[in-house]
């Protein structure tokens, strides 16, 4: 913008203000959404979709503040779109200005042809003049006169202009083209979730405490024919005993310079704790499956005495369809109740949609299809959910399976009844401790909760199929 032109600067810096405000305001509205969304998530993974007291008022508090802000965003929109307009046309005006009065001069100029051309290459050389000003016979200056003249020429005429190709190469023009660093996609780390645990029973962690301690009958009365009247009745004494679930830790923390939070154009805590949330809930699933009962772990399934084992005959469809319904009968037999769910790696419920008859027909089909004869059904292409059925039952992958058990590169399906597995629950707790290395001006993120789990309270409600050796595709 010419700066001849009268108030021309302060309506720009009035307009840089008002941007800069909307920056301000938007990056506070930003804070308030990551706050909610981080209150969200926590209520999710603690206790579902239902939010506390304390949460609700919390994101409402949050939402409040944030319509304000929109509203003050809004505002400042509009007056930055009007000022921006007067601002570019004020621009355009002296721009004008400045073609016209370009115009003006180039009516009013004459510019004299160049000293040497081709046409005038007889009576005047370069050459010459150069040697005749070097050797000092350059008597009369005309010589002198001709080469300035030239060097005028080359400095400012169009034709004598040097053009060079330069590319995107970094020192060859390349530092012009920046990168586009997109903050607001920032790319979080993979990790599994918890769908294994998800499907147990779950309960509020009882607080005051470090075990759990659930009575059980042992073994129980009986009852029989009375063979005469007045007869001994059958009379058997109950046993009981105990189930002990011990209060275990998950926590994980992570160190951030306070100039990562200060400078970082994203709430870049934000994205840590998120990391660190996902990171509990993968390590909690995992204990809930193969928790080894000692060394501050819980116990999980995997480890649980008396849990049934049943070994597939082989992997093929037939073996490992045959092995299902071996474990679905023997739930049925020994706990007298029905299984509730099949719980499987993602790559061994692949396999079995892979899998196809003698007429090279896939034998898990969607449900929409409408099947005949179908080994499955396929419900939908999800992950760590419910992904179809099968023998009546729903399917649920989880990733965090393992696949190097037995020979090394099984992985175990489970079939159970859920509801007699218990996992209770704390809420997750984050912490923020700018003290603890405040001498190095880092700033420690902290998240963690207390869980107990028990799969003892009827073991013959989980039969893992084993044997199940890595599948081909």
């Amino acid at each position: 913008m010419n700066s001849d032109a009268p108030g021309a600067i302060d309506l720009q810096a009035y307009l840089n203000r008002l941007i800069d405000q909307r920056a301000e305001l938007a990056e506070k509205r930003d804070n308030l959404e990551s706050k909610a969304t981080a209150i969200l998530m926590v209520a999710q993974d603690t206790h579902g979709d239902t939010l506390s007291a304390e949460e609700d008022a919390e994101v409402r508090k949050h939402v409040e503040s944030m319509r304000t802000l929109g509203t003050d965003i809004e505002t400042l929109d509009a007056r930055i779109k009007d000022t921006g307009e007067e601002v570019r046309r004020t621009g355009q005006i002296q721009a004008n200005l400045a073609q016209v009065r370009n115009t003006q001069k180039a009516i009013v100029s004459v510019r004299e042809s160049n000293v040497y051309t081709a046409e005038n290459k007889h009576q005047r050389s370069y050459v010459r003049d150069l040697i005749r000003y070097t050797t000092n016979q350059d008597h009369d200056g005309e010589s002198r006169r001709r080469l300035f003249d030239h060097a005028q020429d080359v400095a400012t005429a169009p034709e004598y202009q040097e053009w060079r190709d330069i590319s995107r190469v970094d020192g060859s023009g390349g530092y012009a083209v920046p990168p586009a660093w997109l903050m607001d996609q920032y790319v979080t780390y993979a990790r599994p979730g918890r769908a294994f645990a998800n499907v147990c029973q779950r309960q509020q962690l009882p607080g005051g405490t470090d075990s759990i301690n659930v009575p059980k009958m042992l073994t129980g009365t009986s009852v029989a024919i009375q063979a005469t009247d007045n007869s001994t009745v059958s009379e058997t004494n109950l046993t009981d005993t105990f189930i002990n679930a011990p209060v275990r830790t998950i926590s994980g923390q992570q160190g951030l310079a306070i100039q990562l939070i200060d400078q970082s154009p994203i709430a870049f805590d934000d994205v840590v704790f998120r990391d660190l949330v996902a990171a509990h809930a993968a390590v909690l699933d995992g204990q809930v499956i193969g928790g080894s009962g000692s060394s501050g772990q819980v116990l999980g399934v995997n480890n649980t005495p008396g849990i049934t084992s049943i070994a597939a005959a082989g992997v093929t469809l037939t073996q490992v369809y045959s092995a299902i319904a071996n474990a679905i009968q023997t739930v049925h037999t020994t706990r007298f109740l029905p299984p509730e769910v099949v719980v499987m790696h993602p790559r061994r419920w692949g396999w079995l949609l892979a899998q196809v008859d003698t007429q090279n027909r896939p034998v898990v089909l969607p449900e929409a299809n409408n099947p005949m004869n179908a080994v499955g059904i396929l419900e939908a292409v999800d992950s760590q959910q419910i992904v179809g059925r099968l023998q009546g039952l729903p399917i649920v992958t989880d990733p965090n399976i393992a696949t190097n058990s037995g020979a090394g590169t099984e992985d175990i399906v489970y079939v159970m009844r859920a509801s007699d597995l218990i996992l209770w629950e704390s809420g997750i707790r984050a912490r923020v401790l700018p003290e603890t290395r405040a001498a190095n001006l880092t700033v420690l993120l902290q998240v963690y909760s207390y869980l107990a789990f028990t799969a003892a309270r009827y073991p013959a409600s989980v039969v893992e199929i084993t044997g199940l050796t890595a599948p081909t595709f």
